[in-house]
């Protein structure tokens, strides 16, 4: 038995750039991958299963179209391979929450099974493979600091960001990228520009101020929920930087210490009870 982990995908800023003819957006994003998330485990088998557990199992829905076996099945497809797997999917974090959950784990399904059927793909071919499942699944496969553009087919590592803790919550609303987007309205001002160059973390947080998430007031029109998150993390001590990931409802909080974090853990689990919280270390290291 194989397994990996399926790191959440956070939007440190995202700024949206535009609109293509086919509807789907320009965005620049600096993107990290904090250690945890779902966990995707497999064995080979005679043909392909998916068996959903954790505490966000009965939120996945149903398992045919899910996006670890249309990974399986487009690896299998573009490797002319017969051979099957039993695959498990143990969901730990929430589901349409703006962190690639379902992105993240199409990205862990391919590296497994390329590893399990001794594929030997290179990471190009599974990032080829990872754009037709989806536009988040190319940086999901890299699982490390990148700075994606176009509709996020164009990645660029990022070497020098420091390590630090982020704090995730989320108050358990789904939030559908769908719904957003239908409300987005798109800034015609070129956005701003993140600058970043020494490696030093009060450096970071000063760029990221600079910045916003784009889709951060559409999402508060779909959840207006979502600013109790984002006051919650404001008045949290430690808290260097709050904002929303993705198109939401998950927002996070930036903390230069683990030990700062977790007190902020315990007083978000203490003051909402109902939501999900968790805190992560974020580094450059790449998770698969």
């Amino acid at each position: 038995m194989l397994s990996a982990f399926a790191r959440p995908k956070v939007n440190l800023f995202l700024h949206v750039k535009g609109k293509r003819e086919d509807g789907y957006h320009l965005l620049e994003s600096l993107v990290v991958f904090p250690t945890g998330g779902d966990k995707i485990s497999g064995r080979e088998g005679l043909g392909l299963t998916l068996t959903v557990t954790g505490p966000f199992a009965e939120h996945v829905g149903e398992t045919e179209n899910n996006l670890v076996l249309r990974a399986a099945r487009a690896l299998q497809d573009k490797a002319k391979c017969e051979l099957g797997a039993d695959i498990t999917l143990n969901k730990n974090l929430p589901v349409a929450a703006g962190i690639g959950g379902g992105s993240a784990d199409a990205a862990a399904t391919l590296h497994l099974l390329n590893q399990l059927w001794n594929l030997d793909f290179s990471s190009r071919q599974l990032e080829e493979i990872g754009m037709m499942l989806g536009a988040d699944v190319p940086a999901c496969l890299r699982s490390r600091p990148v700075m994606l553009s176009g509709i996020g087919e164009k990645l660029a590592d990022v070497d020098r960001l420091p390590g630090f803790t982020i704090l995730l919550i989320n108050n358990r609303r789904p939030v559908l990228t769908a719904d957003v987007f239908r409300k987005l309205d798109i800034l015609l001002a070129p956005g701003p520009v993140f600058e970043f160059i020494s490696g030093n973390f009060d450096e970071l947080i000063g760029a990221l101020g600079n910045c916003r998430n784009d889709l951060q007031v559409a999402a508060l029109e779909v959840v207006p929920e979502i600013s109790q998150v984002l006051y919650a993390l404001d008045n949290l001590v430690g808290c260097r930087l709050s904002r929303m990931s993705g198109s939401g409802g998950t927002c996070f909080g930036i903390f230069e210490t683990a030990a700062s974090a977790e007190t902020a853990v315990r007083r978000i689990e203490a003051d909402h009870p109902e939501w999900w919280v968790c805190s992560m270390p974020v580094s450059a290291e790449t998770a698969c």
